[in-house]
């Protein structure tokens, strides 16, 4: 049998080869092409010292030797399925270390958990995903956490003199960025940001910045690159792709998912082996997906632009590049994805029109998926935010969500046109 190749050799390789091949082999596994499901409990070890040291460096007991692996000791701590994911989930982002999770909630709760105490504060963009908007509106405070909203469409001057006011005792801990806002698709200049809160203290002392990465996922824009210190995925979504699994990620330095992944064991949050398995066979064609997806959001956007019944699409392939967005877009982000939302000329019934009479795309929350889907976020994925802050930050009831698959994109296009031409005038 061939060897396998290394893996400073693999780190030379473009990421949708890395994706195929990066830890795993196929020699500890008879061979197979593919790595197998590991769905097992527990571990054997070889000898009672050898699992007295895995517990003593999973615990925190000893410091793990630079040329030492972790052993394998229980599913909720790690397994060979959930090792290999976290490794290629690396390869986009240019992260040093992943941790994946049971859902996109456990890992954004997690994440927020390790690094933010009561009594401390944490700052977040405005709109947030409703389940998001619920931890920070009512589950955290609860917890004696202080959470404090900021317009995602703030300016960087703005928000440094917010941060600033809440970091006067230097309880700021983290600050919670969507960018791409969902739903509407507002960027958060994430550079800027980064620089602002490095500026407001030196090591631990300093605020750390979480990207919500999930609107555009790790193929069109990568936030570690632009100075976030965590990003964070639903892989639900694009990553998984397929509307079969629920699963979340946090990507950062090795030190930051370290302490990630401690709580995460006595949090139990971790993903089961199953859903990483079927998370690896995704990523394989993540790319593929990601593009074709891409490209039929754009054929759709763009028929939806002129249309008599459409009142604006909020699309980030429009932005004017010359435009503060516009500028900001062609900085940070390297394409415009595949969700977007639409206000039509109306509200709620002519959206509900609009939605009950579309044929190939699905009304069903989420996104990213290989199958087209529509929501309405203002009595569906944000009906637990609050009016004022619907009102507010633009979660309107003539707002429709549309998440592009890989269907034929004719008709995906004559699909939503039939749909608004049957909307009452």
């Amino acid at each position: 049998m061939p060897p396998e190749p290394s893996e400073s050799s693999l780190s030379e390789w473009a990421p949708a080869t890395q994706l195929l091949n990066l830890g795993y082999d196929a020699a500890l596994s008879e061979g197979s092409v593919k790595c197998p499901l590991f769905q097992t409990s527990t571990f054997a070890f070889r000898s009672a010292l050898e699992g007295k040291r895995f517990f003593e460096i999973a615990y925190g007991i000893c410091e793990r030797r630079p040329d030492e692996n972790v052993g394998l000791i229980y599913s909720r701590i790690n397994n060979p399925n959930l090792e290999i994911l976290e490794q290629r989930l690396c390869v986009h982002d240019g992260a040093e270390r992943s941790a994946v999770f049971s859902s996109g909630m456990a890992a954004i709760a997690t994440t927020i958990l390790t690094f933010v105490k009561p009594g401390d504060v944490i700052a977040y963009t405005d709109p947030l995903y409703g389940g998001s908007d619920h931890l920070m509106t009512k589950v955290l405070p609860s917890f004696g956490i202080q959470t404090v909203p900021i317009a995602a469409d703030a300016s960087l001057p703005s928000m440094r003199g917010i941060l600033h006011e809440v970091n006067q005792n230097g309880r700021l801990r983290m600050m919670l960025v969507e960018s791409p806002a969902n739903p509407t698709n507002v960027l958060v200049d994430i550079c800027g940001l980064a620089l602002l809160l490095s500026s407001m203290g030196n090591g631990d002392s300093r605020p750390k910045l979480a990207v919500d990465n999930t609107l555009l996922g790790p193929v069109w824009q990568q936030p570690l690159r632009h100075g976030a210190d965590l990003v964070l995925y639903s892989l639900t979504k694009y990553v998984g792709g397929h509307s079969d699994v629920i699963a979340g990620a946090c990507l950062g330095s090795a030190r930051d998912i370290a302490e990630v992944s401690a709580l995460r064991t006595f949090l139990g949050s971790i993903l089961d082996p199953h859903s990483a398995w079927l998370l690896m066979r995704s990523l394989e064609t993540l790319e593929l997906r990601m593009e074709r997806s891409a490209a039929n959001a754009r054929a759709v956007a763009d028929s939806l632009r002129s249309h008599p019944k459409v009142r604006e699409v909020l699309y980030l392939g429009h932005l004017d590049p010359e435009s503060t967005a516009g500028r900001l877009y062609a900085t940070q982000c390297s394409g415009a994805g595949s969700t977007f939302s639409v206000r039509l000329v109306g509200g709620e019934p002519q959206a509900f029109q609009f939605l009950d009479a579309l044929r190939v795309m699905r009304l069903a929350v989420s996104l990213g998926g290989t199958e087209s889907l529509a929501s309405h976020p203002a009595s569906m994925t944000h009906a637990g935010v609050d009016a004022e802050s619907k009102r507010i930050y633009g979660i309107s009831d003539n707002l429709v969500r549309l998440s592009i698959g890989i269907e034929d994109p004719c008709d995906l296009v004559a699909d939503v046109r039939q749909a608004l031409d049957s909307v009452a005038g």
